[in-house]
């Protein structure tokens, strides 16, 4: 073909072609080489994937590899597409027909990345899709850099106590917060793959989350809860505050 003939393939910006693996909730998973942005990503899982497993709905697909931001099916996304003469329209679409991409699944709000998409249907729960991404990134962190070393950890005990029915009120808070002082502060990208995925999951699909996260705060002051105190007990009691200087504001009528 040449290199000429195969910088026409694609679209501007987007040329040439690469492969693809699609994984996840589909009935023919596998590896494909498109054409850059000549598919979609309802042509990839409904034509190239054989679509979804029977009775199922699409809920959401991570583009680009596991660090990449999951996109929620039934969301409307707004995209500027460049056009052969140079200029740029704006398009909303739905997820089915964002372009396979690099610059459509940015404006997507997620990325190409490696280019393994992961499919989810509904029958997944979101809070252990996250969890699953987090004993990974935290298993894989080399430790160097405290925020990573530390808050992918972090992340990974707290999705896996909500999982065993420990989660809190202010769990979803949390974790976005762990990924947000991660993110930019490591010297390698590690520390942005393993906080974006907390970052999105959360944001996307904050009712399930909540729904993981409805015991109170625990007390500040001992007695402190373990995480398998926090898992077993049906309620959590407040205790009788300390009175040392400082504390005496902490609550009402002296509890936490």
């Amino acid at each position: 073909m040449g290199g000429v003939n195969y910088a026409r393939l694609g679209r501007p910006n987007n040329t040439g072609t690469r492969i693809v693996c699609v994984s996840g909730d589909v009935q023919r998973p596998g590896y494909f080489e498109i054409e850059v942005g000549a598919v979609t990503i309802g042509q990839l899982i409904y034509e190239m994937a054989g679509g979804l497993k029977p009775g199922r709905k699409l809920k959401a697909i991570i583009p680009g590899g596991s660090s990449a931001k999951v996109l929620r099916a039934g969301e409307r996304f707004k995209l500027k597409q460049k056009q052969p003469d140079g200029a740029s329209i704006e398009r909303e679409m739905s997820i089915d027909e964002i372009p396979m991409d690099f610059d459509s699944l940015a404006a997507a709000g997620s990325m190409a990345g490696s280019g393994g998409v992961i499919v989810l249907d509904d029958s997944r729960d979101m809070v252990w899709a996250l969890n699953n991404i987090n004993e990974f990134y935290a298993h894989e962190s080399c430790g160097q850099c405290t925020p990573c070393r530390e808050g992918s950890l972090w992340m990974q005990k707290i999705t896996d106590r909500m999982l065993r029915g420990g989660g809190v009120t202010e769990d979803p808070k949390t974790l976005k917060s762990i990924g947000g002082n991660i993110a930019g502060r490591t010297i390698c990208a590690f520390g942005e793959a393993c906080a974006w995925p907390t970052q999105s999951f959360v944001e996307k699909f904050p009712e399930e989350f909540a729904a993981r996260a409805q015991k109170p705060v625990p007390p500040a002051l001992p007695p402190e809860y373990t995480p398998e105190e926090l898992i077993e007990a049906e309620s959590i009691q407040a205790v009788p505050m300390a009175h040392d200087p400082g504390w005496e504001k902490a609550g009402a009528a002296g509890l936490i």
